[in-house]
């Protein structure tokens, strides 16, 4: 039976995968596309999260894709506002008709005589697998599981007479109104429940193993709303966006260059919300250093005054096992709750899962090196989109898309139809793919493929260095191989529109 064929096949309609068919429609409108969302719904993790609160944890205007200007006033945005505004691309960019809801992509299978990808996908229900032909495959799945979030093993869990939740599978009927509320866990995604359900619980706990750097800042950029009032909408977006870059830069380098002054400006900002008399050094002061890990932003210092309030607390200590009342800790004190809430992480998953294979031999991504941050060695005609873990997810995410653009037409122009990432050098040193010390990370990384110490298999997390590279560096720079298998015909081009 003849199989679809595309050009591209994109992987997940999240917030990096619309922006990948926007730059498709945009810079190659001549190749044949199409999105493969596993859900029912566009919008990845900002469909998927709907715990009280949720919000982003980087400012919009570098959250934001490079060609559509965010336009709100609030630049830490909740999780509404940032679907609307990818179903506002998507709209923008007539790319409803592009989507195929309901497919999980487990297979992916590359053929040299073919030039082509044969992606198979499992219909969500049904089990039903549905085949599709690619030239290039283009990962746009995140980093993450969407089925499980991470839950340890907690003692006695099954005594507890109330009930525990998962925020990633917030339940619409939960009512907490009222209710003493105990949140394990201190990241990002604790920090936003706290304030949010401070609001109507009669008290909400954050239980804690270790603290986390955070730090305040306002919800709104004054300068960027009065930009707007003064300038074109694209003007003040771009100068804006700049001005974040450029700022993030500089915080993220003074933090691996003076880490002790960062901490006492930080420990500062803390003090300067929950008075003299509070205890920051145990419940604020983390054991490593600003930007080992990701911060947790504040908006408007709403987590600390939550607390100032005395409708929030912290505790910083280990569970010992649940109780049917609530939480028993190591140091022997009891914290009662009437809800559970998990804040403990995610499951990170590499190209969600996906198995691959090259001319039949299986692909063990650990085994590969990353190249540009966005191919793999050995790894012909596929590109994965992923952020940075310094800065903004789609800072990087756009210029992946501008890079494998940039990629496709050198192709065309060429006359070649498969490029390969191709490390020559067997000794190079390899490393593990990120720095972060934080636990999701390293539970993780010995499943990702490795980085090199030299270009382009380092990856500098920098993004006037990965500006120049991808947008302006020269697409044929030695390690991309490119040639031109002869090619069966045996698959129904789509057309394109």
């Amino acid at each position: 039976m003849t199989m679809e064929h595309f050009d591209v096949l994109v992987v997940g309609a999240g917030l990096s995968g619309i922006g990948a068919a926007a730059h498709l429609r945009k810079q190659c409108p001549d190749r044949s596309f199409a999105i493969l969302e596993g859900r029912e719904r566009l919008g990845g993790t900002w469909d998927l999260f709907r715990y009280p609160g949720v919000r982003s944890d980087s400012d919009m205007y570098t959250l934001g894709y490079s060609f559509k200007p965010w336009e709100q006033p609030k630049a830490i945005a909740d999780g509404a506002s940032i679907l609307k505004y990818i179903q506002d691309t998507a709209r923008e960019h007539d790319l409803a008709r592009h989507i195929r809801y309901g497919l999980q992509v487990k297979r992916a299978s590359w053929s040299t005589a073919d030039a082509a990808w044969t992606v198979e996908a499992e219909r969500a229900g049904t089990n039903e697998t549905v085949r599709l032909r690619c030239n290039f495959l283009f990962m746009c799945s995140g980093y993450y599981r969407y089925d499980a979030g991470h839950l340890p093993h907690f003692e006695g869990r099954e005594r507890f007479g109330g009930r525990i939740v998962h925020p990633q599978f917030w339940p619409e009927d939960l009512d907490y109104a009222n209710k003493r509320v105990l949140i394990i866990g201190s990241g990002a995604t604790a920090v936003t429940l706290l304030p949010e359900m401070a609001k109507t619980a009669a008290h909400v706990t954050m239980l804690q193993r270790s603290p986390t750097w955070m730090v305040a800042r306002p919800s709104e950029d004054a300068l960027a709303n009065r930009l707007r009032r003064w300038l074109p909408a694209k003007a003040a977006y771009a100068m804006t966006r700049w001005k974040r870059v450029l700022l993030g830069m500089y915080f993220f380098s003074l933090c691996q260059r003076k880490p002790e002054k960062v901490k006492s400006l930080l420990l500062g900002g803390v003090r300067a919300y929950l008075g003299p008399d509070y205890d920051v050094a145990r419940h604020f002061t983390p054991h490593y250093k600003p930007w080992d890990q990701r911060l947790c932003l504040v908006p408007d210092g709403d987590f600390f005054l939550a607390i100032r309030r005395k409708k929030a607390s912290v505790v910083t200590d280990q569970i010992d096992c649940f109780t049917e009342t609530g939480l028993m800790l190591k140091s022997g004190e009891e914290l009662p709750a009437d809800l559970v809430v998990t804040a403990t992480g995610l499951e990170l998953k590499v190209l969600g899962g996906l198995q691959l294979s090259v001319d039949g031999q299986p692909v063990d991504l650990a085994q590969t090196v990353s190249y540009k941050a966005m191919m793999y060695s050995g790894v012909p005609n596929l590109a994965v989109s992923m952020g940075y873990t310094n800065a903004s997810w789609t800072l990087k995410s756009d210029l992946s898309c501008e890079y494998v653009c940039r990629l496709l037409n050198h192709m065309r122009d060429q006359g070649q139809r498969q490029c390969t990432p191709t490390l020559t050098d067997a000794s190079m040193p390899r490393e593990p793919w990120s720095d972060f010390t934080s636990g999701y990370v390293q539970r993780a990384a010995h499943l990702f493929p490795k980085r090199g110490t030299v270009a382009p298999w380092k990856l500098k997390q920098n993004y006037i260095h990965d500006l120049l590279t991808l947008r302006y560096g020269k697409v044929d720079d030695g390690a991309m191989v490119f040639s031109s298998p002869t090619v069966r015909r045996n698959a129904q081009p789509a057309t394109v529109a």
